[in-house]
């Protein structure tokens, strides 16, 4: 577990609202063109395990200092990013990767930039947490600590209860289930492409952003080779697709050459010289609210990132680089006509639901010293 922890690369029309008191279990109102997704089978959903996660999620007393929490690196309004090149822990230790979009992180097959055993959000959770390469929340060492002070809590007094009758205690079991039950529940399916593309919202997308599309979508660019299906990423598990594990797309973009010893990409885990530089590709879904881009943040703006792509990468002559990163030539009106295609894809439904809010008072404890981006 040491080993893995020091090498991990640190329609919903409308929102699920979820509470105790609501219905035990925990329902996804999707669109019938979006299946649900993959659950473990020892983790099951139920709207007080939700909550639970939520308030957890928000509470900075699971850090060492209880100065970081999860959202810390992944706040609602940036799509659940932190809008800084790299993630800082607590002390303000910076780490070496950016922080992903937790939005519909339960369709993922593999969690983080470049680990292929991250395969289930309850065992992600231990990165930040446990960590100590780099040092995010500082738990190690102190768990008995930080599960003292939440049951302390009134309100984990009775919550962790209601979400684990047979458990009723905050524990490493119980707090990375409930952690994991919260992420689940953040899903974005609800932007203006997703009104224009499936719901039959003709004039849900501007002129500019219906030519974007097209130009994603055309071979002179290759974007929707890696950045494919419904959530614009070739890393996909539901469950129409659980038995056989779905798919995981890792490339190398020319980003670097070589890249550095803090972030060398997927060959850290497994040590094959051909996964030298490869990264998971990220969702597009809100990428206008996810900059700065690339797995360390290196590229301010989308702009940049599609200029990136344009020249062939950074890096041309790196040995692993992916072979569809040959460049191609693009004008700055269809630069615009990209950005505004990419625009649409951000579901404002996410960034204001309040079932996915802090739902702790402003002078409450686990945020009174809770640092943000």
């Amino acid at each position: 577990m040491r080993r893995l922890l020091q090498t991990a690369a640190a329609s919903v029309w409308l929102a699920v609202a979820v509470h105790p008191a609501a219905a035990e279990t925990f329902v996804w109102p999707l669109p019938a063109w979006m299946p649900p997704p993959v659950v473990p089978g020892d983790n099951a959903m139920t709207a007080a395990k939700v909550d639970l996660g939520r308030h957890l999620f928000y509470d900075a007393r699971l850090s060492a200092d209880g100065t970081v929490a999860c959202v810390s690196c992944h706040v609602q309004e940036r799509a659940f990013t932190d809008g800084r090149p790299t993630s800082v822990g607590i002390d303000g230790t910076t780490g070496h990767l950016n922080a992903p979009s937790l939005a519909n992180a339960a369709y993922l097959p593999v969690l983080t930039w470049a680990n292929p055993h991250m395969t289930t959000l309850e065992f992600q959770a231990l990165v930040p947490l446990f960590g100590e390469a780099p040092v995010e929340m500082g738990g190690a060492g102190r768990e008995v600590e930080i599960f003292a002070r939440l049951a302390a809590d009134p309100y984990y007094a009775t919550a962790f209860a209601a979400a684990f009758p047979e458990r009723p205690q905050p524990d490493l079991f119980t707090v990375t289930r409930a952690l994991a039950a919260f992420q689940r529940s953040i899903v974005s399916v609800a932007s203006p492409y997703d009104r224009f593309k499936y719901g039959g919202q003709s004039d849900a997308l501007s002129e500019a952003a219906q030519r974007g599309e097209q130009l994603f979508f055309d071979h002179r660019l290759e974007c929707y080779h890696c950045h494919s299906g419904i959530h614009f990423t070739n890393n996909l598990k539901t469950i129409r697709t659980s038995t056989g594990g779905g798919e995981a797309g890792y490339h190398n973009t020319g980003l670097h050459d070589p890249y550095p010893d803090a972030a060398p990409g997927l060959i850290e885990i497994t040590g094959r010289e051909a996964d030298a530089g490869r990264f998971r590709t990220p969702s597009l879904r809100n990428v206008a609210l996810t900059a700065p881009y690339m797995h360390d943040g290196s590229i301010p703006d989308l702009r940049g990132v599609l200029e990136h792509y344009a020249r062939g990468g950074r890096a041309g002559s790196h040995p692993q680089k992916d072979g569809m990163i040959v460049g191609f030539e693009v004008s700055p009106r269809e630069i615009d006509d990209l950005i505004a295609f990419l625009e649409s894809l951000t579901d404002e439904t996410l960034i204001h639901n309040p079932a996915l809010a802090d739902p702790w008072p402003e002078d409450h404890p686990a945020r009174a010293r809770r640092v943000m981006p």
